[in-house]
């Protein structure tokens, strides 16, 4: 079978697609028939060799998959590695159905990156009706999933952040009340003014550094921040737990993996009712373009500069 294989950690010039042999499936475990892999952010991490756990070379990377089980249904996947590849064997409690009215490219997009929004505004954020919520990169894959849900779950106002004009239009597009530029160059002034004037209740911050800085000192009191990624590779300033005490302020740490390995039902709960929400139409995945597997180094490369918006896959069937 066709797959990536990284020899050497990092960046997109280190993909490379070779022969492998098929991966065999032992116990407790099932081989799909890969139509899609979905790209996500920890597949670089993965590749430059600093994701939260280490490869070992070479390896396959790729965490989600959609395509067929040895029963012919249409399935979605989750595993550590392995998924950029024609076939990959998936754990079956990591196997979940795919409904009909969800296509491939939907449940990649409402796999690792929408359970991730989910997650954040649900579990650790704890958002109530009525609250303001920034998101930050909204037009990628979690945040403009996030917009939505932010939105249908009854959030007063959603602030949404992204980086260029055509960004902060499809994150309005998507439901988000008010927008603010990512450079901006003082991101505490940006979200105020976003919220009229207000501190915002929650922030999700992926981006790390100064935003996360600026981003905190935003928070109103009782207001929540959670980190689920560090994409700006600028270092934060150390937070004095003390700070938080005067505000009644939280900092919430989430990995989407973390979740799936300690509670074993969140996957399938959660995507039951992410497709529930496509069904009634109040949830629709962003894509953000299908790639052949030839062409993957130059997915990861668009992927890497923040070119994309919403989900994007590598496909490795002609349909």
């Amino acid at each position: 079978m066709k797959a990536i294989v990284i020899k050497e950690f990092g960046g997109p010039e280190v993909v490379q697609v070779e022969e492998v042999p098929d991966p065999q499936a032992g116990d407790g475990a099932l081989l799909i028939d890969v139509e899609q892999s979905g790209l996500n952010f920890s597949d670089l991490h993965q590749m430059a060799g600093t994701y939260l756990k280490k490869n070992d070379l070479p390896f396959i990377p790729g965490t989600e998959v959609f395509g067929t089980d040895p029963s012919g249904r249409r399935v979605l996947g989750i595993i550590p590695s392995g998924g950029h590849a024609e076939r990959a064997v998936v754990p079956a409690g990591s196997v979940i159905s795919v409904p009909d009215f969800v296509t491939g490219h939907e449940a990649l997009a409402l796999g690792i990156q929408g359970f991730t929004a989910w997650h954040l505004l649900r579990t650790c954020a704890r958002t109530v009706r009525g609250q303001s919520v920034v998101v930050h990169a909204a037009a990628g894959g979690v945040g403009s999933i996030a917009v939505q849900l932010a939105k249908a779950w009854g959030a007063s106002r959603v602030i949404a952040v992204a980086s260029t004009p055509d960004k902060r239009e499809l994150a309005l597009s998507l439901g988000a009340d008010a927008v603010a530029d990512s450079h901006a160059e003082d991101m505490t002034a940006a979200l105020l003014e976003a919220n009229r004037g207000r501190p915002v209740d929650v922030v999700l911050e992926m981006a790390g550094g100064r935003t996360l800085d600026q981003g905190l000192a935003a928070l109103g009191t009782h207001g929540r921040m959670v980190v689920y990624g560090t994409a700006s590779d600028e270092p934060s300033t150390p937070v004095r737990l003390e700070s938080l005490i005067g505000a009644s302020r939280s900092v919430i740490g989430f990995w989407a993996a973390d979740m799936m390995r300690t509670t074993p039902r969140a996957l399938s709960d959660t995507l039951t009712g992410l497709f529930g929400m496509v069904k009634n139409k109040q949830l629709k995945p962003v894509s953000g373009g299908s790639y052949p597997l030839d062409q993957a180094a130059r997915a990861f490369s668009l992927f890497a500069d923040r070119s994309t918006t919403g989900k994007v896959v590598l496909q490795m069937t002609e349909n």
